[in-house]
């Protein structure tokens, strides 16, 4: 979005009262236009960039209202604020925003007023204009993913990532990649509305490290698209593994900030509605020390759809955790369903197993494309039975007296018609300590999970006195500085 000085057009046939309008948006700091009468308006509009129009009621040649509709039809995104010099009723003013104005100022007329009230209709269009273009590129987004999916061979696929670039990004794009037998190619998109084209391109891959890097660099070292002329281009480099090579994305630099400003703004908009949507506060359980370590991912990496659930219900202790497939504002919406239904069916007073069968009957019919892991359980405190049911999820893990072991249930995943083991029961004993956790913290581009799971294991061996501390030095030991992917723990220590 520009970020440059706003340009107002002032529409009136009275010079005195354009002067003092003109006069009191320049010394506020906006870029000035003038017009005398509607046909000029019109024309200005039509020729010039305009970021908003201040627009008298009354003109010689046609009404205000008429203008301001005929502004709005052609450029349904530049506001209007009605001015009148007239004494006006409420039909007035009610026909000029029923017309499409954004506000309406009728004299006297104080220069504060007039300035608060543009910074406050452009406040609400630029915000308007930044979720409409959010939603645009994740539209486009999907589209392209589902494309990706149906290619049929490599060369298809590079096509079709890189018309899915240039459609999120508006602008050229270039996807480069080595095939399985060594050869490099580069799918190139010229606009977001042209076919993408092949074409053989080398890429020099030396000291190009393991995960994804972002850097600036010149259009000259990428000549495979017409380039925007007087612009960079941003290359984003993601390698896998050491033994394979990088995959690269390249955009024009300016259409790649804009579009980092959308993410990071749905990456602001997913945090805030898991952080809002878990558990405030653990309960108080006689008997029990309880502990959550939640750590989202970082700004640079899409928002996962893990979550928690530690709720007292009659008598027992239930425990959830688990994590929605894919990562987006979408998975975690999907999150939050899925751990308000869990808590549904068991404020029913289901067994776990029941709860699981409920909420992926519910799944299959409202949510029939999803998939998620998760591990249920109700722990009687004071005998510590503990009754569980797992979904595909990670194994839980039970310490005792330096000793560490997974408690292991195979089961399908959520949102797969499969039939489900029955519940695993086992007695948590006094001083032992069960560990739920998402996988986050045990994933690594560069190990299996099993490497991961014994990592954990050794790292669970010993439990530190204050469960809080345990489960940060879980994160610190075991997570990556930079977190890929949501990481949730929950630790139970039974006294």
């Amino acid at each position: 979005m520009d970020s440059g000085p706003v340009t107002v057009l002032v529409v009136d046939d009275s010079g005195p009262k354009r002067y003092l309008l003109v006069n009191w948006l320049t010394r506020a700091g906006f870029v000035t236009l003038e017009a005398e009468n509607g046909t000029a308006a019109l024309d200005r509009v039509a020729r010039e960039h305009v970021d908003l129009v201040v627009l008298d009621v009354r003109l010689p040649d046609m009404s205000g209202f008429e203008v301001c509709e005929r502004i709005k039809e052609e450029y349904p995104y530049i506001p209007v604020i009605h001015v009148s010099a007239h004494a006006v009723d409420v039909v007035d003013r009610a026909q000029g925003l029923t017309r499409g104005a954004d506000a309406y100022l009728a004299e006297p007329i104080e220069p504060e007023e007039l300035v608060a009230t543009a910074h406050a209709v452009l406040r609400y269009y630029q915000a308007r204009l930044r979720a409409e273009q959010l939603a645009e590129r994740l539209a486009a987004l999907a589209d392209a993913t589902v494309e990706m999916h149906a290619t049929p061979n490599f060369v298809r696929l590079l096509e079709a990532a890189a018309s899915g670039a240039a459609r999120i990004f508006k602008a050229p794009a270039a996807v480069v990649a080595e095939t399985f037998d060594g050869d490099c190619l580069a799918g190139v998109a010229d606009d977001p509305h042209t076919p993408a084209r092949i074409v053989p391109w080398v890429v020099d891959d030396t000291g190009v490290p393991i995960g994804t890097r972002v850097r600036v660099d010149e259009p000259g070292n990428w000549a495979v698209a017409g380039w925007p002329d007087g612009d960079t281009v941003t290359v984003a480099a993601s390698r896998l593994r050491e033994d394979r090579a990088p995959l690269y994305v390249v955009v024009p630099t300016a259409w790649a900030v804009e579009a980092q400003r959308s993410f990071d703004e749905e990456h602001r908009i997913a945090v805030t509605l898991q952080r809002s949507l878990l558990p405030q506060r653990l309960p108080d359980v006689v008997g029990l020390d309880l502990a959550v370590r939640y750590e989202p991912a970082s700004a640079q990496t899409e928002v996962g759809g893990d979550f928690y659930e530690l709720v007292m219900l009659d008598g027992h202790l239930l425990v959830a955790i688990g994590d929605v497939a894919g990562h987006s504002l979408h998975a975690a919406t999907v999150m939050a369903e899925l751990r308000h239904a869990v808590r549904a069916y068991a404020v029913e007073g289901h067994q776990p197993g029941v709860i699981l069968d409920r909420v992926n009957e519910l799944m299959r019919n409202l949510l029939p494309t999803e998939l998620a892991t998760i591990c249920v359980l109700l722990l009687h405190p004071s005998t510590g039975l503990v009754r569980l049911a797992s979904a595909g999820h990670l194994p839980a893990l039970l310490s005792r007296d330096g000793r560490v072991e997974f408690v292991t249930q195979s089961a399908p995943l959520l949102g797969v018609r499969a039939p489900r083991p029955p519940d695993l029961e086992f007695v948590l004993p006094a001083g032992a300590t069960l560990v739920l956790y998402t996988d986050g913290l045990i994933e690594r581009r560069d190990a299996t999970i099993d490497d991961g799971m014994a990592a954990l294991g050794v790292a669970a061996t010993r439990v530190d006195d204050d469960l809080d501390d345990f489960c940060r030095r879980l994160l610190v030991e075991l997570a990556p500085p930079e977190i890929h992917d949501d990481v949730a723990v929950v630790a139970v220590r039974r006294r």
